[in-house]
């Protein structure tokens, strides 16, 4: 069977797990993230502005710096590659683990190739064009969405990075962007450009915003587990219409009439508790 596309939240190991210990009536134990850093702040290292916030609900960067770039341990290579992933470096193999984790795709940008340090979130220019990492040059109009910096877009928004920030084995500070993107635009600008990647598939499903935090926090997190660079205090978070909780009205009889089940009131708020929907 698969994951059909109204369920994002099993587009992850973390969301599997849950739906796995509530129907088994078992603990759901995930993984305890906190933040960290030392006394540096990112704040001082880079800035975010969103100009499209129909198109961008969030964006969250924090920033590594003193990274050493070499190969992943064993046990993260063979997690990624038993999903279908290629490992190819810590940092690299970090966002993509964090993807297979919690479901959010995540990017990694050389901070050096980041002009005047600051990160711009607009639609594309008309004409524009980026150059990916496979070596091609792809053009770009302003129905997409680009993450570029003053002077010239560094990836297409929610499908590829350009060949321009990249990651090299000389980098010495990197930044983690996580961010929410509209899905309807990230499918579309997949299309157009001709790349439907693991980012863009999880991306247009419409991602919860809530999901850009955890998944940068936890990155850092096994920066340091890692030992692979100096995580700097704090983050930005550039917010601009957060997204609220809000309550759904249900009726248990209607439920069971659609389901061909019998299930009490009280056995339906013991599920919704399970799968932490309360």
């Amino acid at each position: 069977y698969e994951i059909t596309s109204n369920r994002v939240d099993c587009y992850g190991v973390l969301g599997i797990a849950r739906e796995a210990a509530a129907t088994f009536h078992k603990e759901f134990v995930p993984p305890v993230v906190t933040e960290s850093g030392n006394d540096e702040k990112t704040e001082d290292y880079i800035s975010v502005e969103i100009q499209a916030p129909d198109l961008c609900s969030r964006y969250v960067a924090r920033v590594v710096k003193n990274i050493k770039i070499e190969p992943s341990p064993e046990w993260m290579q063979r997690r990624l590659a038993a999903s279908g992933i290629r490992p190819i470096n810590n940092i690299v193999d970090i966002t993509n683990y964090v993807m297979l984790e919690l479901g959010q795709p995540m990017h990694a940008f050389d901070i050096d190739t980041i002009d005047e340090r600051k990160i711009i979130v607009r639609n594309a220019k008309e004409g524009e064009k980026i150059t990916t990492p496979d070596d091609q040059e792809r053009e770009l109009d302003p129905s997409m969405l680009v993450i570029s910096d003053c002077n010239k877009a560094v990836a297409i928004a929610g499908v590829m990075g350009g060949q321009n920030s990249k990651v090299s084995p000389n980098a010495h500070a990197i930044l983690f962007e996580s961010a929410n993107f509209k899905g309807s635009s990230v499918r579309i600008t997949a299309k157009k450009v001709g790349l439907r990647t693991d980012a863009s598939a999880k991306y247009e499903k419409n991602l919860d915003p809530n999901l850009a935090l955890d998944a940068v926090n936890r990155a850092v997190q096994l920066v340091e587990m890692l030992g692979c660079g100096e995580v700097c205090k704090g983050m930005v978070d550039c917010y601009p219409n957060k997204r609220e909780s809000w309550t759904v009205e249900y009726s248990a009889e209607s439920i069971n009439k659609l389901l061909g089940t019998k299930l009490t009131d009280q056995e339906m708020i013991d599920i919704f508790k399970l799968i932490e929907v309360e």
